[in-house]
């Protein structure tokens, strides 16, 4: 079958497997509201998804968890089996039970998750039509590696990458770690990795709510570290391992032993709530110089103006490189801007973040 990966000059090819008629015709009309995107087949179950695969060819699956006949959990290995580089979203609605099998399907395989909003909110629902495009249209040519497109970089970053020097020789006090797609594998492998941390970690996952508490229990569990969503207005404590609320920034205010989580609903930033840049923002005004920051695979440009922010208060970013990031979107971003003191594999980077906990930079 042609498949996904040789669809490079046309528009990105998708399958909606969804039981629910209405919502595949939202999504059908929200992905063809992009010359980008052709749907090509729209389908009520796993079982017909595979039967249709070869015909339909798609690039990217939009592939819902409660159905008949085949629930998408089952048809997930099925499908990457017929075609392994197929790009799986799971769509889910944001309950517990569907937000613990859709963590499962990253492991299985997909490649993304979002939470689909209910059938009203469909209709009204802007945020997610953008939101949905928008990581078709990028996940649908990633295993082409094409040049990269817009929103990975903006037009205002330099063309070449700028060398910085290295940051000033200051022990980390904080440790901040942004991610995206593919981020939920890579912190558990990154976090597996670190010893027990002696400073606060803050992690802004983008993540639908719902889902971020089910991460965070994943990490304790496969680490043994202290990891929780974090609660508004809760004392920051060394060791201790912060996972922002979905829809919810999270910021930190205060300074010295009076620092406190502060979440917020204001508006998202790149189509983001949690985003990177609010937290960073923040953290480089609290910790100044001795703020660390994680960049982990992920799409878009969030975290280039944060550790803008990091870098300016004397703080020090590193950066998952290109060859092991799902997408090399978010830490390409940073890395072009000139705002990276270094750029790690993800096998290296635990014991990279290890190294300069423990010692000046």
């Amino acid at each position: 079958m042609s498949g996904a990966g040789t669809n490079i000059s046309g528009p990105v090819r998708v399958m909606v497997v969804d039981d629910s008629s209405i919502v595949r015709g939202f999504l059908i009309r929200f992905l063809e509201t992009d010359p980008g995107i052709k749907v090509t087949a729209a389908v009520p179950n796993g079982q017909a998804a595979l039967q249709e695969l070869e015909n339909a060819a798609p690039d990217v699956v939009i592939l819902d968890l409660e159905m008949p006949v085949m629930d998408g959990m089952t048809a997930l290995p099925l499908l990457l089996a017929v075609n392994p580089k197929l790009a799986v979203i799971v769509v889910s609605t944001k309950t517990r039970d569907n937000a613990a099998l859709a963590l499962k399907c990253l492991a299985l395989g997909a490649i993304d998750c979002l939470g689909k909003p209910n059938v009203h909110d469909l209709a009204e629902g802007s945020a997610f039509r953008d939101e949905l495009v928008q990581r078709v249209k990028v996940l649908g040519r990633l295993r082409d590696k094409t040049a990269l497109p817009a929103p990975f970089f903006s037009e205002a970053l330099p063309p070449k990458v700028a060398k910085r020097p290295r940051a000033q020789a200051h022990v980390p006090a904080a440790l901040a770690i942004c991610a995206s797609t593919g981020g939920p594998l890579a912190l558990l492998k990154l976090l597996a990795g670190l010893a027990p941390p002696a400073v606060p970690v803050f992690i802004t996952q983008h993540m639908p709510a719902g889902f971020t508490a089910l991460l965070a229990e994943n990490i304790t569990q496969a680490t043994g570290l202290d990891c929780s969503e974090a609660v508004d207005g809760e004392p920051v404590a060394a060791g201790r391992v912060y996972i922002a609320p979905g829809n919810y920034h999270m910021t930190v205010e205060g300074a010295g032993d009076r620092r406190r989580i502060a979440l917020d609903q204001n508006p998202p930033e790149h189509f983001c709530r949690p985003a990177a840049d609010p937290m960073l923002r923040a953290l480089a005004k609290s910790y100044g110089a001795t703020l660390l920051v994680a960049v982990l695979t992920g799409m878009g440009t969030d975290a280039v103006a944060g550790c803008r922010a990091a870098v300016e208060a004397g703080g020090a970013v590193v950066t998952q490189d290109e060859a092991s990031s799902v997408v090399w979107g978010m830490p390409g971003a940073v890395v072009q801007a000139g705002l990276s003191d270094e750029t790690v594999s993800l096998d290296n980077m635990a014991a990279t973040l290890q190294r300069r906990l423990k010692v000046p930079a």
